[in-house]
């Protein structure tokens, strides 16, 4: 896994450096307006007049995987999404070229001050949109280009919980991570392996469909569109879920929206506690930001979902 330099002041520099050069343009203007566990964006006026967004990556190949999922995800929903402009990649930078979408995402604090209404509204578009992927279905389970998997168990298992768990063991040998914590996710997944239900279809996910992944306007928190696909996959629509629980997404009603829309089973809760307890694991493990508070805040979700198993 090929790490890369991501840091503004190099990203900026490299960002004049090679689109005149490669894409026969200047930058006119570009400023960090934020990043996520793998990535930054950057928003970026062009002497041409055009405004883009240039995103970074911080693991080589990833700026590839991305553009083909938001290709294949802007075809099967309404709600606006990037289209991609360029990608461009020489083993030391790698980043997309993308049309703009204008607007806040919903993580912004003060948007929780809207009064119930725009807030249901929201949820309610946010969720339908989500709710168009669900209904494509596909021949097997993984990537979103290559589905190789015959069940979703063994696609979990084989490509997302036992790498985590693994590395986590060795972090733990190595005194890195807590025993204690350790036996948790392990307690974790005896009941996930005993409660899970095998999907019958696998249907198309965004793999990463939280707020901050959701662009507002901040005066109405109308829905502008969904951008950032992380691990779009052909999969069982719950691992798709909980990252609507995400951060404040609660605050918002997502996911107790979308549970209004769809009749879930009745472990659904803990598999999806689980999902992103194992999720913000692995954010130790693959050169994503790791931050502790949203590791704890999963944690103690996924105890909560424990605590109905006896």
């Amino acid at each position: 896994m090929n790490f890369l330099n991501v840091s503004n002041s190099y990203l900026t520099a490299e960002f004049r450096r090679l689109l005149p050069s490669e894409f026969n343009v200047n930058i006119k203007n570009i400023k960090f307006i934020g990043g996520g566990s793998y990535g930054k964006v950057f928003k970026t006026e062009l002497s041409d007049g055009r405004i883009i967004a240039l995103k970074a990556f911080r693991i080589d190949g990833n700026h590839l995987r991305e553009a083909s999922q938001v290709k294949i995800l802007s075809a099967a929903t309404n709600v606006k999404m990037p289209e991609i402009l360029f990608t461009y990649g020489d083993g030391e930078i790698a980043f997309l070229g993308m049309t703009f979408i204008d607007g806040c995402n919903a993580l912004n604090p003060v948007l929780l001050l809207k009064n119930k209404s725009l807030k249901k509204n929201f949820a309610e578009n946010v969720i339908n949109g989500m709710l168009q992927w669900h209904s494509v279905t596909g021949c097997g389970f993984g990537d979103v280009e290559n589905p190789v998997y015959s069940t979703w168990y063994e696609f979990y298992k084989t490509e997302k919980q036992k790498p985590v768990l693994e590395g986590l063991i060795k972090l733990a040998n190595e005194g890195k991570y807590s025993r204690k914590l350790l036996d948790f996710m392990l307690k974790a997944t005896e009941i996930y392996d005993k409660v899970y239900t095998e999907s019958e279809n696998p249907v198309l996910i965004h793999g990463d469909l939280n707020i901050m992944n959701i662009m507002v306007n901040p005066k109405n928190l109308a829905l502008n569109g969904f951008i950032d696909p992380t691990g779009s996959a052909w999969a069982d629509r719950e691992y798709d879920l909980y990252q609507l629980r995400n951060m404040w997404g609660d605050s918002y009603g997502l996911y107790e929206t979308y549970k209004s829309k769809v009749d879930l089973n009745d472990c659904s809760d803990f598999r999806v506690a689980y999902y992103a307890a194992i999720n913000e694991a692995s954010c130790r493990l693959n050169g994503a930001v790791h931050i502790p508070f949203w590791e704890i805040k999963c944690n103690n979700m996924l105890k909560s979902e424990m605590k109905k198993f006896k």
